[in-house]
């Protein structure tokens, strides 16, 4: 395992194109939370490319030996926010510019290659609100009776 203060880098390739990268930093003393900031290219990216980024992350030994983690992703990006709630438990995003920070916790039972699937915690939940993270505070049932017809 690798030293856990020591920043790490992680690419997606294709070809010679990085399609979407991570910086992770995990800190010990800071209780024991891993700090990632996302990124992908602009443009079309083959679906599923930019999750792979997150399983990346989340393999890592010492994202492994974390408690929790704090990510930067773009705001929008909803394949790479739908990995994080997907891969993590009370998963908790909010805007921040043009970015949308995920606090969330990592659960024990995560290791690497678990996927999703036979989740906990807030797998297959729509959001209340999930128009918050737009600035709008607008509950799923006040959607739906706007788009209601007649």
């Amino acid at each position: 395992m690798t030293d856990p203060d020591t920043p790490r880098h992680i690419e997606i390739r294709d070809g010679n194109h990085t399609i979407a990268a991570a910086e992770v930093m995990t800190r010990q003393e800071a209780a024991r939370t891993a700090r990632v900031w996302l990124h992908a290219a602009p443009g079309h990216v083959t679906p599923g490319r930019r999750a792979s980024l997150v399983d990346a992350v989340m393999d890592l030994p010492e994202v492994q030996a974390s408690a929790r983690l704090e990510a930067t992703v773009p705001l929008g990006d909803t394949e790479l926010l739908e990995r994080l709630r997907q891969r993590t438990d009370n998963a908790v995003t909010r805007p921040a510019g043009c970015t949308a920070l995920v606090d969330a916790d990592i659960p024990p039972h995560s290791g690497p290659g678990s996927r999703p699937g036979a989740r906990r915690g807030n797998a297959g939940r729509w959001p209340d609100r999930p128009f918050r993270a737009c600035g709008l505070d607008w509950p799923v049932s006040a959607v739906r009776s706007a788009g209601a017809k007649g």
